[in-house]
């Protein structure tokens, strides 16, 4: 039993280390110790519901989710198409994304308010003209707000369907609360601060949404052509399978992405969390074992 429990550790830290190099880059040791281990006050307390929610591997699938969201909107869209380097560099984004949300979420105050300072100077030099012609500034603080609720909704979301500890709906408010914080600080002027709130402003995008050839070519790529690993391809695909039946209804309805109700519920949801328990087991470091 010892032997195997060695190999057993032998192996998931191995694995924890690839896919902690793939999600937080090569420089994510450094920036994890700078993170948890700067002395300082934080924005968010030790037992706040946003520290549980980006600390659960859940999240694998509720970024997924999000980013499939959040291509409905044409005008965010277009200035991503134009302007990320989403394809170009997608592990490079997702790192800039990873590192950001884990200082946010864990950093001292001042680090917090350093990242988002950085990312409203990148904001400020984006803009142009979508093929219809509507001009875009990334600036703009109602596409920060369409981001920031496709996120929030996405994350929270994921959380409740596969997170190790759902929160409780008086979490979930806190939750959006907690995330409002981070939005005010990159622009945007009164996020939601409750789970209704949110749902509600969701919901006052609806008008604005719809499935554009940008939106269908990130699909696509999302779900066809990851760029991940030939041997990593049947574990991604249950994350993209779940985070496509994550997505609101009409979303999937205005994706053209199939559903089908009892596959998800006696198969794709319990393959989703095999993967994000799997993934958790992976990435859990030693010292935080037995730890809540």
């Amino acid at each position: 039993m010892t032997v195997l429990s060695t190999a057993l550790d032998t192996l998931r830290g191995r694995a924890g280390e690839l896919l902690f190099e793939r999600v937080a880059g090569p420089d994510g040791p450094r920036n994890r110790d700078a993170i948890h281990n700067t002395p300082g006050p934080r924005w968010f307390p030790q037992d706040s519901p946003v520290r549980r929610v980006h600390g659960d591997s859940a999240m694998f699938i509720g970024g997924l989710t999000a980013l499939l969201l959040q291509s409905l909107h044409p005008v965010a869209m277009a200035a991503v198409s134009a302007h990320s380097g989403f394809r170009g560099d997608p592990w490079g984004r997702l790192q800039r994304t990873s590192t950001f949300l884990a200082t946010t979420t864990y950093g001292t105050a001042d680090s917090a308010q350093s990242a988002c300072e950085r990312v409203k100077g990148v904001h400020a030099r984006i803009h142009g003209v979508t093929d219809e012609g509507l001009a875009y500034r990334a600036s703009d603080p109602h596409l920060l707000e369409w981001v920031h609720v496709a996120e929030t909704d996405s994350f929270l979301r994921a959380h409740q369907r596969f997170g190790a500890h759902p929160l409780t709906a008086g979490e979930c408010s806190r939750y959006v609360a907690d995330m409002a914080r981070v939005a005010e600080a990159l622009g945007v002027p009164s996020p939601p601060r409750s789970a209704q709130a949110l749902s509600a402003r969701l919901q006052e995008y609806r008008a604005e949404l719809r499935c554009t050839p940008q939106a269908r070519e990130t699909t696509r790529y999302l779900l066809l052509r990851p760029p991940i690993p030939v041997l990593a391809l049947p574990l991604y695909g249950a994350l993209a399978a779940n985070a496509v039946a994550l997505l609101p209804r009409w979303a999937t309805s205005e994706l053209n992405l199939p559903r089908w109700t009892p596959g998800e519920r006696f198969m794709l949801i319990p393959a989703g969390r095999a993967v994000t328990g799997l993934i958790g087991w992976a990435m859990r470091r030693p010292e935080t074992d037995g730890r809540s």
